[in-house]
């Protein structure tokens, strides 16, 4: 008999499954703080690698962290996800040893589309950036539940 597993359950083994061929994530020092159904919260301290001439985080850093926290959320139910499109804003600059957080949601999830939405703040709440994410499911699973397999 096959252990129906809860909504949080399947997307925490979902983040399990990828972190470790994550190695893009790994190497920027990003940390998963928490991952839920169509929801990851990631972070990342900037470090003196990661500025640009201006003395501020290298845009491209930034984006790494919100797309990192989008590819998370939106493979929170076991359907292999990928990137379709996305839009970044940058609203204000981060600097060398801030600690940046992205909060990715689910805006919509349906079928084999999604558009989730991520906020970068700083560790004083500020908004550096919003990044809005448009997915597509692509064959495959994670694992094996016994149940669904066919989502």
């Amino acid at each position: 008999m096959t252990q129906t597993l809860t909504p949080q359950q399947v997307a925490e083994r979902c983040a399990e499954l990828m972190w470790p061929d994550d190695k893009a994530a790994q190497a920027l020092g990003i940390e998963l703080v928490r991952i839920a159904p169509g929801e990851a919260v990631a972070r990342m301290t900037v470090r003196a690698d990661m500025v640009n001439g201006h003395d501020t985080c290298h845009g491209g850093f930034i984006f790494a962290l919100a797309d990192t926290a989008f590819a998370y959320a939106c493979n929170t139910f076991n359907v292999r996800t990928v990137a379709s499109g996305v839009d970044i804003n940058f609203i204000a600059p981060a600097h060398t040893g801030q600690t940046l957080t992205a909060y990715g949601h689910a805006r919509h999830q349906g079928g084999r589309s999604g558009v989730y939405d991520i906020e970068v703040k700083n560790e004083d709440d500020a908004l550096i950036a919003v990044f809005r994410g448009r997915s597509s499911r692509i064959k495959g699973h994670f694992f094996a539940t016994g149940e669904n397999d066919d989502a």
